[in-house]
């Protein structure tokens, strides 16, 4: 399995903003991939600057390593990979529920052996 290029060096993971040349160059991809991709997967919204520039956090950076890696290392369609992100995303919430689910017994069960 291929692995995606990291950041060169400390510096650059300490940017705020990455132009659309350096997160096409990130994943060794064309500009244009990345324009459609934020077309097609509404999570993707990188910030725009007063001209118009496409400015993406580490935030889209890390929803573009997921489509990079469901599209072109495991062969998703784009709907299936829309999808499989949609899956995950209420899959995280499920378990997010329970957990908090798990911590109000947890303290429920730590308040009863106090009364004891």
């Amino acid at each position: 399995m291929n692995q995606l290029p990291m950041f060169e060096d400390q510096e650059d993971k300490l940017k705020r903003y990455y132009s659309i040349s350096e997160v096409a160059d990130l994943f060794g991809v064309s500009k244009s991939l990345i324009r459609f991709w934020e077309g097609e997967f509404d999570s993707l919204k990188p910030h725009k600057n007063s001209k118009g520039d496409r400015r993406f956090t580490q935030q889209n950076i890390e929803q573009i390593k997921d489509i990079y890696h469901l599209v072109k290392e495991r062969g998703f369609t784009l709907s299936g990979a829309k999808q499989e992100l949609k899956d995950r995303h209420q899959r995280d919430k499920e378990k997010q529920s329970v957990i908090e689910t798990l911590e109000k017994i947890k303290k429920m069960l730590l308040e009863l052996k106090e009364q004891l």
